[in-house]
């Protein structure tokens, strides 16, 4: 039975001991491989090598690439965290030490190989080295949502075969002691807060599993191989790093999602950069301490991170006087010197962010003209789990709109393009996942004889192959007259319209008009739980409109005219620029309650999961299509 045991991956700040190994002594091999996919996760891949160019370069496993960055800056500050409320770090060296050391301890507590080690907690130093630890030991890390279900954790650790569990803290750990009699591989739970011998590398086989989040039936384990991770790692920082070495970033984001490990975890060790973790409460507000004293150089958002700093630059330049208004640029994309700008840059902390980026869900062009309006161009990237993260960024070359062009070394098509150039986004390339862990028949789905991942994202080229995501393939609105109409677009248009609306979501599939659901933005509790209390924002505009409201409930109860006539008018002149009366957006309805990750509306990076949301308004949906004549 697994007993809960004191964490072998805590960091330790002494004095690093010799490295005892070098690249050299780690020959390239790969294991014996005839198909470009696996559904095992024992089973080795072919690599998709190129002839000559960035998909040519030898395959390398993440422990020569870790040891790489040990022998030239091994005495540089890897990770910054905070211990006990005081600022502590780890080199390169004492990081790959602790990596090793963790191995060691995993494999004693009877890690076998090809098994899984599930990780449950908040970004820190223990993640990243409970991570590195069980690939050094030859197992395949799986890291876990702290927002999981006792359930959905027992599904991934009993689909990974996990035998170690790493949790962070007794809200954790009490979650896997309700399920660990349904857990007949585990053995051992390992709580890092409160109370090595390195198996052979071969760098087509795997190493990680992401699972993906997905809106229907039991998440996909994603198989991601060494080669996946440390080519994709070296590209990428390749085409950000400016200077080896003094790279900074934040590590904020769910660990358990392809970006974050990505950046956080392999492009910081590719060029050596320095890892400061945020506080857990960072999405809530704490985030922007942590950008202001790490000031990092590269710096990922996703688009609701990007939205909070708008709204909160947007309520301050409300607050302000006519003269500081002026200098705050909150509102109007006016013109404003240089020294405003670095003004506003060193209020968020990117005074030295050379590229700031988004990405895992679609940003609105208010916001991404908002900031370049302030000299801060948002660059995004699109990618997928599948895609080890990446396939296509926007780095010195910029369109609004656009997630980029392919990243070197991979290829990008589109299959089956209509009359319009939209087809469906496919990848080829060394980033492209092995398959799904003991799924072959959603591998086989995914992709196609010739080895290229399709992503059921629908997209489109300009003639400067700049790629633009115009739908999603299943979010595609069908309507009963047989129209094909993408939400995403009228979505954005009417939060555009309304500042006051936090999310939206449209309806009509097999339906004969086009509905939509609302949110108003409202103020969230410690647990990221939406309030029945409405945000500055809406205060503000119920204040200037003379309304008294002050709570969600109060608005909903009463269709406060003032308000619902507000939200009509915006929805009129979206409408007005529809290029058909299918887009038009016929009927509405305000929920009383804002989506949330708790709630169940949205996934871990904060995308709208249609399906649930679709379930749980069902009633709401029926009242819009019940024949009756008023709007609601």
């Amino acid at each position: 039975m697994a007993g809960v045991r004191n964490c072998p991956c805590c960091p330790v700040t002494e004095e690093p001991r010799v490295v005892p190994m070098s690249t050299q002594s780690l020959a390239t091999t790969l294991a014996p491989a005839d198909k470009l996919w696996s559904a095992s996760g024992d089973k080795a891949v072919n690599l998709r090598m190129e002839a000559s160019g960035p998909g040519s370069e030898t395959p390398v496993t993440i422990h020569q690439m870790f040891l790489e960055t040990v022998e030239r800056s091994g005495d540089q500050t890897a990770l910054v965290f905070k211990e006990d409320g005081q600022t502590a770090s780890l080199t390169w060296r004492q990081y790959y030490e602790q990596c090793r050391a963790a191995a060691k301890s995993f494999l004693k507590l009877g890690l076998e190989r090809f098994h899984g080690v599930g990780i449950l907690g908040f970004n820190s130093p223990e993640w990243f080295i409970s991570d590195i630890g069980c690939i050094f030991a030859g197992g395949l890390a799986a890291g876990i949502y702290t927002t999981n279900s006792p359930e959905a954790c027992q599904y991934v650790a009993a689909n990974c075969e996990a035998n170690i569990l790493v949790v962070e803290n007794q809200k954790q750990l009490d979650k896997i002691l309700q399920v660990k009699d349904q857990l007949p591989h585990l053995k051992a739970i390992i709580q890092y807060k409160g109370n090595v011998a390195v198996f052979l590398q071969r760098a087509n086989e795997c190493c990680t599993l992401i699972y993906t989040s997905g809106t229907t039936g039991n998440p996909k384990g994603v198989m991601l191989s060494q080669d996946n991770i440390t080519w994709t790692a070296r590209i990428s920082s390749g085409l950000i790093c400016k200077n080896y070495g003094q790279e900074i970033l934040i590590s904020y984001l769910p660990l358990s999602h392809v970006a974050a490990q990505m950046v956080d975890i392999w492009i910081s060790m590719s060029f050596s950069g320095t890892t400061y973790f945020a506080e857990p409460d960072a999405l809530k507000g704490s985030l922007v301490n942590t950008l202001k004293e790490a000031r990092p150089t590269c710096f990922l958002g996703v688009p609701r991170v990007w939205e909070k700093m708008q709204e909160g630059m947007r309520a301050g330049g409300e607050k302000a006087s006519p003269l500081k208004k002026r200098n705050l640029v909150p509102w109007g994309f006016m013109l404003a010197n240089n020294l405003v700008f670095k003004k506003v840059r060193a209020a968020l902390g990117l005074d030295r962010c050379r590229y700031c980026f988004t990405g895992a869900a679609p940003i609105t062009k208010d916001t991404l003209e908002y900031f370049l309006s302030l000299n801060i161009p948002v660059k995004e990237l699109y990618g997928m789990s599948e895609s080890s993260g990446p396939h296509t960024v926007s780095i010195d070359e910029y369109r609004i709109g656009s997630c980029g062009k392919v990243i070197p070394g991979s290829k990008i098509k589109l299959n089956n393009p209509d009359e319009e150039g939209n087809g469906e986004v496919c990848f080829w390339g060394r980033n492209v996942f092995m398959g799904y862990l003991n799924m072959p028949d959603k591998t086989e789905e995914a992709l196609d004889e010739d080895g290229w991942l399709h992503s059921g994202d629908l997209g489109k080229f300009d003639q400067e192959n700049f790629l633009y995501i115009t739908g999603r393939i299943k979010e595609l609105i069908i309507t009963a007259g047989g129209e094909n109409i993408p939400p995403v677009p009228i979505e954005d248009a009417v939060k555009s319209e309304l500042p006051i609306i936090s999310n939206t979501m449209l309806i009509g599939d097999k339906l004969k008009f086009l509905s939509m659901l609302i949110t108003l933005k409202c103020v969230m509790d410690d647990n990221g739980e939406p309030t029945n209390e409405l945000s500055s924002e809406v205060l503000d505009f119920c204040r200037r409109h003379s309304v008294t409201a002050t709570k969600v409930s109060e608005i909903t109860a009463n269709k406060e005219p003032a308000i619902y006539n507000a939200i009509q008018e915006g929805i009129d002149r979206v409408n007005a620029r529809s290029t058909s009366n299918a887009q038009k957006i016929q009927k509405w309805v305000v929920l009383e309650r804002d989506f949330s990750v708790v709630g169940g509306e949205l996934g871990p990076t904060l995308k709208l999961r249609r399906p649930i949301v679709v379930k749980m308004y069902q009633e709401k949906i029926n009242e819009l299509y019940s024949g009756a004549a008023e709007r609601q």
